[in-house]
């Protein structure tokens, strides 16, 4: 059973000020809210049609899930979480940064290929979309637990790193033919708009997927497919 308050305070984590205030985030799904579960994690509510055999725990039925459910089509489990303080112990390490990426679906799947990949930090520009969106959440698929992100003032963050600092340019020298460090920040740009400006300013190195095709008429790759393909190929060497 759940009450009408529970659903107003749960449904009101879909929006980015009430989970700051509350410091609270949705996850949905058994295997999603296991990850989350075998983790770090604080469960503070799991509403569930079937039980997890866990404290703080309330089954309930899936016409009272639906009514707290962020999916279009309900799983059979939600959770709320504490969403942690961030620790970035960034070092001479590769690093993702992203500049204004606004799309939870993206930045899902980033998350994910930084958890594939071994990229332990991701720093956010304070325009990116938010890591705790319940749409972000569902599309990392649990990876979310295993990369350290971290929300600043991106411009500030690469002016002060000593890492070399990639950006991924139409312009820029073929990644193919490329020879990448180990260590250094690669930036994924806006999804319209690309890098910035104010950003590319503190780019040291372009780099470029070339074009295959006989026309090449595509205008640009999707965020997330570039970002797998250079982080593949900085992990190549």
């Amino acid at each position: 059973m759940i009450s009408k308050n529970q659903i107003k305070s749960i449904t009101r984590l879909k929006q980015k000020k009430y989970r700051q205030q509350e410091g609270l985030f949705i996850a949905e799904g058994v295997k999603v809210i296991r990850e989350f579960l075998d983790s770090s994690f604080s469960l503070v509510d799991l509403f569930t049609t079937e039980t997890f055999n866990v404290d703080n725990e309330t089954l309930i039925t899936a016409v009272e899930l639906k009514k707290i459910s962020c999916l279009t089509t309900p799983n059979t489990a939600l959770a709320i979480f504490k969403i942690p303080i961030s620790k970035a112990e960034i070092g001479n390490e590769l690093i993702v940064a992203l500049d204004a990426v606004r799309d939870p679906g993206n930045l899902g799947t980033i998350i994910r290929l930084c958890d594939w990949f071994g990229v332990k930090n991701l720093v956010c520009s304070s325009e990116t979309v938010d890591c705790y969106n319940p749409k972000v959440v569902q599309a990392t698929m649990g990876s979310l637990k295993r990369v350290n992100i971290t929300y600043t003032d991106l411009d500030l963050f690469l002016k002060e790193t000593t890492l070399p600092v990639f950006g991924a340019f139409m312009d820029g020298q073929n990644v193919y033919q490329s020879n990448l460090p180990k260590a250094g920040v690669l930036i994924l740009g806006n999804e319209a708009n690309g890098i910035s400006k104010t950003i590319e300013a503190s780019v040291t190195d372009k780099i470029s997927i070339p074009r295959f095709g006989d026309l090449q008429a595509t205008e640009s790759l999707n965020v997330a497919t570039a970002g797998a393909i250079l982080l593949s190929e900085f992990r190549r060497g």
